[in-house]
């Protein structure tokens, strides 16, 4: 028998999130994106379910983009961080990718280069992100240069939003306001939100989408937000209780002792750990579920195991199920009780741990 750790991914949850995702863009067109193996979620098989649904995909490197086109997939990709190189644009023109130009050296390697056919190119804007993208007093000059050049076709403005996930806070209008008076002229199509700023921020939809992790299931805007709602989790990480004992007011479990009974306390050992993708530094009282039961990690992660508390589930025995994160319990409480965001725990699923989809492609 196998070890019964997995992650089943839902595909008909994700393909409900990007319907979600598109009512919200209304006649925008949208870009899933699938980078980091579909935050976690394995991107071949995530690709093939959106194929026909979504407008294109967004990838960070050429490598992720030759993944899809080797697995037959045909649909436009965006490289989300450009080339890297100069010499990649030949890889771009080759696989029929969109790539964004976010700083002058690309911009010459764009200049420079004589692909075969037109190469689509998202001019990005830092509006206030302050990591990639051109300054404003640069952004004009770089659109009118793009399209000068014989070997661009379609060029999209972009910026990011550095703030979309706290809804109160102006940063937000503050971005979409500048993006708007340096690209108010230019009759171009334009993409600012991500699932952040899709979910919340209605001025910022444009022309195009870019959803990440809201397709995945998880809201960046908090579980008490009404978004989360509407959105289905896609990735289940689940296990099986190995062992049951049962131990006396003040004996210590785990690693260090971090956790102490201050009861009598029913402890169930889980096959998850760390080398799995579990968050090593999750808190005690950590949600967890035991055959659909609530209940709490008790101790410190390992590598290959943790502990959770059975005192309140007394039925549960050696190889009944446990849901570290999925319908049951949030990935955003998990990630919470672990310092750390969602984002962080579907790519941090490691490879010894089997995808299994349900749902037919």
């Amino acid at each position: 028998m196998s070890r019964p750790t997995r992650a089943r991914i839902d595909l008909d949850a994700l393909r409900h999130n990007l319907r979600h995702a598109k009512a919200l863009a209304g006649t925008a067109r949208v870009v899933a994106v699938v980078k980091a193996n579909a935050y976690g979620h394995g991107v071949v098989p995530v690709a093939r379910a959106l194929v026909g649904q979504a407008d294109a995909f967004g990838v960070a490197c050429v490598e992720e983009a030759a993944e899809l086109r080797e697995s037959g997939i045909s649909d436009p990709i965006l490289l989300l961080e450009g080339v890297f190189a100069p010499d990649e644009i030949r890889l771009v023109d080759q696989l029929g990718l969109s790539m964004v130009v976010h700083c002058r050296e690309q911009l010459e390697w764009v200049r420079a280069a004589r692909p075969a056919r037109p190469l689509n190119c998202w001019l990005k804007l830092d509006s206030g992100m302050h990591r990639l993208g051109l300054t404003p007093e640069a952004l004009v000059p770089a659109y009118r240069a793009l399209t000068a050049l014989p070997q661009v076709g379609e060029v999209v403005l972009m910026t990011h939003l550095a703030r979309a996930d706290e809804p109160d806070q102006p940063y937000t209008s503050r971005q979409l306001a500048l993006f708007g008076a340096v690209c108010g002229g230019l009759k171009v199509q334009r993409s600012l939100a991500s699932s952040a700023g899709l979910l919340a921020w209605p001025d910022a939809v444009g022309d195009w989408v870019r959803p990440g992790i809201m397709l995945y299931g998880a809201t960046p805007l908090g579980d008490g937000h009404p978004s989360a709602a509407r959105l289905r989790p896609v990735m289940t990480l689940e296990s099986a209780l190995i062992a049951v004992r049962d131990l006396a007011p003040g004996e210590p479990i785990g690693y260090g002792g971090r956790f102490v009974c201050a009861r009598p306390t029913r402890v169930g050992v889980v096959a998850a750990g760390y080398a799995d993708g579990y968050p090593r530094h999750a808190r005690d009282g950590t949600p967890a579920a035991v055959n659909g039961h609530l209940t709490r990690l008790i101790g410190r992660v390992s590598m290959d195991m943790l502990t959770v508390d059975l005192t309140e589930v007394p039925q549960a025995r050696v190889g009944d199920s446990v849901e570290l994160w999925g319908a049951r319990v949030s990935a955003n409480a998990v990630a919470a009780a672990a310092d750390t965001i969602s984002y962080q725990l579907f790519t941090g699923v490691t490879s010894r741990v089997p995808r299994v989809y349900e749902a037919i492609l």
